[in-house]
């Protein structure tokens, strides 16, 4: 692209040379085109190679047109900077304008506008001086300003890309945290208690080993379906999938739950099914991390209430337990900014603290999309 570029600039600067050329020759007469369309060469030149040096490219042409208005000057030849100086060195600024640093690009532009300015001082009173130092201010300005937008431009596509990058990233956090914490919270829990089963009847160790057994294998295939999740371009991997997984999940969720925490009262909607994903999806993490932190502060727990049901266009999510609620700052982790992230980027809200009866809950709503949204 940047080479097709070019050969369209080495074109339109090569016809603005011989224009020019022959317009000097038509009025002035015998070889006074030569010097300008010299300095025009040069400084296009300079404006051809411009990639394999902004700044130093910038130098040379506006050194170029520089010689070329003393020595026009002195001469008596026609003014300069030419038009096809001019535009040549609309590109030297307007390139440098583009990507180098604030005080590179305000030494080159002022350089660049003190030898235009120069232009039209040393010949006030030549045939055609004013409108070729008119030209040229044009063409500095143009410069300038189309510079200034593709820097503002590329600056705003910079821009986009960290917030993009931002976002996966946190993604990436959550999507890591809420399913290995989760599985690895539950080994973790499997293994306490394996120990102390161990201790008072080492016959019945085998079957908590099992359980971390089939835990471990459960976080693995969940980590392999986070790597799927990420590595899923297209959205076409169903493995990949299956990781965002939905409220109709819960009650196997719950269930794995109750291996290793106290007993949950579960009630669920009868139309869940109906649920955007996206919805469904943030709710069984509010679940997964809600019983997570019940498992990790609350042990000694007797018992779990989870509530998911539907009313007024919002679904509501409540998991509470009867603990004591860990000590103050203990819920303060990743896991609930998580949750309140994905309820909160649903336009939902999220409270977690104590309940009004002692213990800790989690109370999420999440608004649905109207009928109409939905099928669209």
């Amino acid at each position: 692209m940047r080479f097709v570029g070019n050969i369209g600039l080495g074109a339109l600067l090569a016809t603005v040379v011989a224009g020019t050329a022959v317009a000097i020759a038509a009025s002035w007469g015998g070889a006074y085109f030569l010097p300008g369309a010299l300095a025009g060469t040069l400084a296009g030149a300079a404006a051809l190679l411009r990639l394999r040096g902004r700044v130093r490219a910038a130098v040379a042409g506006l050194a170029v047109a520089a010689v070329a208005v003393v020595a026009a000057g002195a001469a008596g030849l026609p003014a300069e900077p030419g038009p096809a100086s001019a535009v040549a060195l609309a590109v030297l600024v307007g390139s440098v304008t583009r990507v180098a640093p604030a005080r590179v690009v305000a030494a080159v532009a002022t350089a660049g506008l003190a030898v235009v300015a120069a232009g039209g001082f040393t010949r006030p009173g030549s045939s055609g001086a004013f409108a070729v130092t008119t030209f040229a201010l044009l063409a500095w300005a143009g410069g300038v300003l189309t510079g200034g937008a593709l820097r503002l431009l590329d600056a705003r596509r910079l821009a986009a890309v960290a917030a993009v990058r931002r976002d996966e990233r946190l993604t990436i956090a959550r999507e890591l945290h809420d399913v290995v914490a989760h599985h690895v919270t539950g080994i973790v829990v499997q293994a306490q208690a394996a120990q102390l089963v161990a201790r008072k009847d080492p016959a019945k160790a085998g079957e908590s080993f099992a359980g971390i057994e089939a835990a471990g294998a459960e976080a693995l295939a969940a980590v392999r379906r986070v790597v799927g999740l990420l590595r899923d371009d297209d959205g076409t991997d169903p493995g990949a999938r299956a990781v965002s997984t939905g409220p109709e999940r819960i009650a196997d969720l719950v269930r794995r739950f109750e291996r290793v925490g106290p007993p949950v009262h579960l009630q669920l909607p009868p139309d869940e099914d109906r649920w955007p994903a996206e919805v469904a999806a943030a709710v069984h993490r509010v679940v997964q991390e809600a019983l997570t932190n019940v498992a990790r502060h609350a042990a000694h727990a007797g018992g779990v209430t989870v509530t998911v049901s539907e009313v007024d266009g919002a679904v509501t999510v409540l998991v509470a337990d009867d603990g004591d609620g860990g000590p103050p700052g203990v819920h303060s982790g990743y896991g609930i900014v998580g949750m309140r992230e994905r309820v909160e980027a649903l336009g939902g809200t999220l409270r977690a603290g104590p309940g009004p009866c002692g213990g800790w809950q989690v109370h999420g709503t999440l608004p649905l999309p109207a009928a109409g949204a939905r099928a669209r």
